[in-house]
């Protein structure tokens, strides 16, 4: 079932999380655009308060 030998478990485990990386990365791009458009689309445009 574990076919994979010694050196290539430790290639494996020494490699950094790429996939992990560029997922957060889209994530928190999201939530950046997400709160520009919140601020420009709903709070600005409701004006002053106070």
């Amino acid at each position: 079932m574990n076919n994979i030998s010694e050196e290539e478990r430790q290639k494996i485990l020494a490699s950094s999380p790429v996939g992990t990386w560029a997922l957060m990365l889209i994530v928190g791009g999201g939530m950046v655009i997400a709160w520009l458009l919140m601020y420009y689309g709903v709070f600005l445009p409701r004006g002053h308060i106070g």
